[in-house]
């Protein structure tokens, strides 16, 4: 291998936030791509490959199924001519987030509104 800083699996976990397992899930699914290995066999990881587990768990963490990620990833291994579906795909995910965000805003308020409702209800028997 080059003079290139590599992760081990531990460092990498580490460095991403994600266990592991999920390290290895991301391989099997074929998420992670390219993993280098040392002369022993050993997996390592590069500072793109921190980058990129960063985006997966992002799209994972906003609710992007596995499948749509298999999608997103097999689009970009076939290259540039790709980039209007991988965007396509974003943008429907990104909708489906705001939509998300704006139901969990509507809950926060009525949340909000119940809590100020017992504040009140509490203090109101104090004075009594």
């Amino acid at each position: 291998m080059s003079s290139k800083k590599w992760l081990t699996p531990a460092e990498m976990t580490g460095a991403t936030g994600v266990s592991i397992e999920t390290l290895r899930y991301y391989e099997r699914e074929n998420l992670i791509q390219t993993i280098h290995r040392n002369g022993s066999g050993h997996r390592r990881y590069s500072s793109e490959d921190v980058l990129w587990i960063q985006v997966l768990r992002c799209l994972r963490d906003t609710g992007m199924s596995i499948e749509q990620l298999r999608i997103y990833c097999n689009l970009g291994e076939q290259g540039d001519h790709t980039e209007p579906e991988r965007l396509e795909l974003l943008l429907s995910h990104k909708q489906k987030v705001l939509s998300e965000i704006d139901q969990l805003q509507s809950s926060l308020e009525l949340i909000d509104h119940k809590i100020s409702f017992y504040q009140s209800s509490i203090k109101d028997k104090g004075k009594a």
